[in-house]
């Protein structure tokens, strides 16, 4: 999906570049979210509350960046984000599947580099457990607050305020949700290939995703509601 609209139109971007961009950034975003947590935990082995505010400081400025770098050819790092854009009709239906392999695969790619950059076991299977009623209603929150963000600005065309607007509210969800936002199932998925503070166990990313799903159901039928396209 294409944030940055200009006069005249932008030409459209190739399904190349646009997979490029998807498996760059969410590769960048893994780096970003792995590796500062990794880092926290050496930095402040003793403070977990400092290694939090560490983590979601770094992931909020990764966000900012990757989608300030990649938003005039893709920039949804987000496989709900990408399938919400399809329902709302602003990303063809042809790309939805090559586009989620792309950030899943970058994702992955991702973690890999953050265990390797901290001289970790390129692949070491999170034993971190993240289940429980509580958690899985933080998903659906995260989600939901996530995509209303995007899409309410899409619709609105204020394009230019969406890095730091999305930068600005996962930073914040990490400690308003008790999941810690993950939002998004690349992430979710591409984080239990490390077993390092941001690390979530295989066996929780079902539950996860199927949340993440069901804030993306959510989300779409409000921004339909609130903000609906011209036309309606």
């Amino acid at each position: 999906m294409v944030y940055v609209v200009e006069d005249p139109p932008v030409s459209p971007v190739s399904l190349s570049r646009t997979l490029l961009a998807e498996g760059l950034g969410t590769m960048f975003l893994l780096v970003g979210v792995v590796g500062s947590g990794i880092m926290a935990e050496r930095l402040s082995p003793t403070d977990v509350g400092l290694q939090l505010f560490q983590n979601a400081a770094a992931t909020a400025a990764v966000l900012i960046a990757i989608i300030s770098i990649f938003g005039t050819v893709s920039a949804d790092f987000n496989p709900v984000v990408t399938v919400g854009a399809w329902l709302l009709d602003l990303r063809s239906g042809r790309q939805v599947l090559p586009v989620v392999a792309a950030q899943v695969l970058g994702g992955c790619a991702g973690t890999v580099l953050a265990n390797l950059m901290f001289d970790l076991t390129w692949v070491n299977l999170s034993t971190k457990t993240r289940s429980g009623g509580h958690l899985w209603l933080a998903e659906v929150v995260a989600t939901l607050g996530l995509l209303l963000v995007v899409f309410s600005l899409i619709r609105t065309a204020r394009h230019s305020a969406i890095p730091y607007a999305v930068g600005a509210y996962i930073g914040g969800a990490y400690y308003f949700t008790s999941s810690t936002s993950f939002a998004n199932p690349a992430v979710t998925v591409a984080r239990s290939l490390s077993d390092t503070f941001a690390g979530i166990q295989p066996l929780s990313v079902p539950m996860f995703v199927v949340m993440q799903i069901v804030g993306m159901g959510i989300a779409v039928v409000l921004i339909g509601v609130l903000f609906p396209s011209s036309g309606r």
